[in-house]
């Protein structure tokens, strides 16, 4: 999961990908033929081979499942266009490593840079100065702390995870009278982490036979999610609900649950990996729902630098030029519509 949060500028775009190829048709079109050009004399990318572009990619260590995915979406982006190379960094979490890096990078005279920092505000000036370089920057989720540093933005909304959790909970138990529910966090020095539960209280209070009596912050480990949920169960004997802001912390708080005999609640997690998707699709235990955090837009961010290193437009919109930000939909994934999220699961 993403270690540092985006503020929630920009355009809110429409609805989590199905898969990464459906994502962005907004990028790369599948269906040219069928949709029509931009305004002007600029076409949008498409899928037929055009100018080469070398892409360069760099991002954390993969250390968590969402980070490894993102690295995959890259790659795998990348490899579906004949026109495109993609220069990929080792991840790292040192940020004077990644710094270093992503200079390399520049020194190479890549056509564009894809950089998830590290962190956002550490690796500004590195970003500055690749587009001083004339080597635009799309900034993938964690945002530097300049506009200056990036030409496009591309990442998650945390506050709309939390909002639809607390939403998709309230229509859960809206008849039911003094409900209760209970949170399991992520990291709380995070940015993100507050800006989730911020989003999910604001989403309960629309619901006012609802009350959120407990909260615990964990790490997004499976560890701290076992012991930290652990600790929920036996102060909390009775509740109507947990939102569990990670999936593989949830891994854990599953176990957790397991172990203490309980099913007396309904869970809805966060991100959308694969084993939370598989889970609700058996419908056996309280996994009921997950909260998309896409890390399909690793593969958005690689359409989008082949469409700047190719001077081309977006699909589907009118202007020229491709947006300056794009937040992804967090959209809640369920039985009812598991099967068409289970292709972009992660593990």
């Amino acid at each position: 999961m993403s270690r540092t949060a985006p503020s929630r500028r920009g355009l809110l775009f429409g609805t989590a990908a199905v898969s990464a190829g459906a994502l962005l048709t907004a990028c790369t079109s599948n269906e040219s033929k069928q949709q029509e050009q931009p305004a002007g004399n600029t076409p949008a990318a498409a899928d037929k081979p055009g100018e080469h572009v070398t892409i360069g990619f760099a991002g954390p260590q993969a250390d968590h499942g969402w980070l490894n995915a993102i690295n995959q979406n890259a790659k795998s982006r990348a490899a579906k266009y004949s026109d495109v190379t993609l220069e990929i960094t080792e991840g790292s979490n040192d940020t004077a490593a990644q710094i270093g890096q992503v200079q390399t990078l520049i020194n190479k005279k890549v056509d564009v840079l894809v950089i998830l920092p590290a962190d956002g505000k550490a690796l500004t000036q590195v970003g500055l100065q690749a587009m001083r370089a004339g080597i635009p920057v799309v900034n993938l989720d964690r945002v530097f702390a300049s506009p200056q540093a990036y030409r496009c933005w591309i990442g998650g909304d945390n506050y709309g995870m939390g909002l639809n959790a607390g939403t998709y909970i309230g229509e859960q138990l809206k008849d039911k009278p003094n409900a209760k529910v209970v949170e399991l966090a992520g990291l709380d020095n995070l940015e993100l982490t507050r800006q989730r539960t911020q989003g999910f209280d604001d989403a309960l209070k629309n619901y006012p036979n609802i009350t959120k009596v407990a909260r615990q912050a964990a790490d997004f480990t499976v560890e701290s999610g076992q012991a930290k949920m652990a600790q929920l169960l036996q102060a909390q004997p009775a509740f109507d609900a947990l939102w569990n802001h990670d999936d593989d912390q949830g891994v854990g708080a599953l176990r957790a649950i397991a172990q203490a005999g309980r099913d007396d609640f309904l869970m809805v997690g966060g991100a959308g990996a694969k084993s939370a998707m598989d889970a609700i699709k058996a419908g056996t235990g309280v996994l009921k729902a997950t909260v998309l955090y896409p890390p399909t837009m690793a593969a958005s961010a690689i359409d989008l630098a082949r469409a700047l290193g190719q001077g081309k437009g977006v699909g589907g919109l009118a202007e020229l030029e491709i947006p300056s930000s794009l937040t992804l939909y967090s959209a809640v994934v369920t039985k009812d519509n598991v099967d068409d999220y289970l292709p972009t699961g992660f593990n």
